[in-house]
């Protein structure tokens, strides 16, 4: 008779925190709770995060590069985590290939590669982790945002293509496979259809919760929110003989908590402090102030523009005000004061449009809907859209019955609008990955990085001011 071989597996995970401390502390004392209870069962428990825990819209992502983000994860004892693009795509190729050398978790990628194909050495395709009698693959995948990883000298791989090798290569090695993937949940239901070999699938990137997970034919998915709202559970039950794993999973509202860890609050406030005196080095003076305004005109937002157009080298540039949060005072400004009114990981980008496609755009973007719109993603970290600001466009508007003023004429550097012409448009990023603008989300396109647009904006500063 076969003796009854079951092992029992608790994992956490936590997945687009996206430098959202607040509930942190109440975060690090659950998962301290719940691996004590564990140890004391002598149960088996991994934790695991599963992309964008960094975000550099806070000064202490901004001001470490991310490293602030892995002393964290360090010290509640992450057994392992893979990227997701806001550690990929946000820092320079340097700034993450060295982001974890401090780490005591691994960092598992399957769908990155250096540019000459070799993976880097701190990164790995996969982890194979044994509990008692049975033995557990952890894949992990990125989101392939191509053009940017190949403009930042990484190459990154098709992740389906990715997990069927290592589906191939694992399967008869394992007693169940988790895929760690930071796809998003229309991938994640696709890999789950072509891939029932997937015991479970904890995702991220669409910040989805599925409170006891959703299952998909042979698979579970699951899925823990964003900004550390929700600790996600998988509880595997897997019995070696008959290679039956049941799964089961639960959130945990991280505000229905009440403790929370006095140490890591402390040590956040400290960090963050060091991370303010880090960021107030002197960028320029300001002789005078640079006042902005989401909805009329206003210097400040005509000077990103310019900005824009220059370093872009374009025929013309548009960005909306919303992407400045504050106006800038007269005296000395650090790159703290830049970083607090620009925060987004927003990039340059130059677009090619004809006129007739720069004129519908035009036509868009000063509609009030627009203007009032609440913008959520795409790397924007503001409120509102806001008035598009240009350099070298000037709009002739009309009042008419509806007591509305709308658009009458479009000049380019005083020339009316060739709409057979082809002009060069700099703009920022986030406008080429949605549908608000269909033209430019079609364009050809030309992205700037790693400098993101707050870069630009300093740049701009000390070329007037020093």
């Amino acid at each position: 008779m076969l003796q009854a071989l079951r092992e029992t597996i608790h994992i956490y995970h936590t997945n687009d925190v996206h430098s959202h401390f607040e509930r942190w502390p109440k975060v690090v004392h659950y998962l301290q709770t719940v691996r004590k209870k564990h140890q004391q069962n002598r149960e088996h428990m991994v934790l695991l995060d599963i992309g964008d825990f960094i975000d550099r819209f806070h000064p202490l992502t901004e001001a470490s590069a991310g490293k602030a983000n892995v002393i964290l994860l360090n010290d509640v004892a992450y057994d392992a985590i893979t990227i997701g693009n806001n550690e990929g795509i946000t820092l320079s190729h340097e700034q993450l290939d060295t982001l974890y050398t401090n780490a005591t978790f691994s960092v598992i990628v399957a769908n990155i590669f250096y540019e000459n194909g070799e993976r880097p050495r701190w990164m790995k395709p996969y982890v194979m982790m044994t509990f008692g009698h049975v033995r557990v693959a952890f894949i992990g995948v990125t989101v392939p945002f191509q053009t940017f990883y190949e403009l930042l000298g990484w190459r990154v791989a098709d992740p389906f293509d990715t997990v069927a090798q290592l589906i191939e290569q694992l399967s008869e090695k394992v007693d169940a496979i988790v895929l760690l993937s930071h796809l998003g949940i229309n991938d994640d239901e696709k890999m789950a259809h072509m891939f029932p070999q997937l015991t479970a699938i904890l995702g991220g990137h669409t910040h989805h919760v599925f409170e006891h997970g959703k299952r998909v034919n042979e698979t579970l998915l699951c899925g823990a929110g964003k900004f550390a709202e929700y600790v996600g559970c998988l509880t595997l039950s897997i019995d070696k003989n008959s290679r039956k794993v049941e799964a089961c999973a639960y959130v945990q509202h991280t505000d229905a908590l009440e403790d929370e860890c006095t140490e890591t609050k402390q040590k956040l406030n400290h960090m963050i402090e060091q991370a303010t005196n880090a960021l107030a080095q002197p960028i320029v003076h300001l002789p005078e102030p640079l006042h902005m305004d989401w909805f009329s005109p206003s210097p400040f937002a005509s000077l990103l523009a310019q900005a824009l157009n220059e370093w872009c080298e374009s025929d013309i540039a548009m960005v909306n005000a919303g992407v400045l949060l504050a106006s800038l005072p007269k005296g000395v400004v650090t790159k703290g004061d830049i970083h607090r009114i620009c925060p987004h990981p927003i990039n340059p980008c130059k677009v090619y449009l004809r006129g007739s496609e720069l004129k519908e755009v035009i036509l868009q973007a000063e509609t009030e809907q627009i203007k009032q719109l609440r913008v959520r993603g795409f790397g924007f970290r503001g409120e509102v859209m806001g008035q598009m600001v240009y350099d070298g466009v000037t709009i002739e508007k009309e009042t008419m019955s509806d007591g509305q003023a709308h658009v009458r004429r479009i000049f380019i550097h005083h020339q009316p609008i060739d709409e057979q012409k082809t002009y060069a448009v700099a703009t920022i990023d986030m406008f080429t990955f949605g549908h608000l603008y269909p033209e430019i989300y079609r364009a050809k396109k030309q992205y700037y990085m790693p400098e993101m647009l707050r870069d630009v904006l300093a740049w701009k500063l000390k070329n007037m001011y020093q």
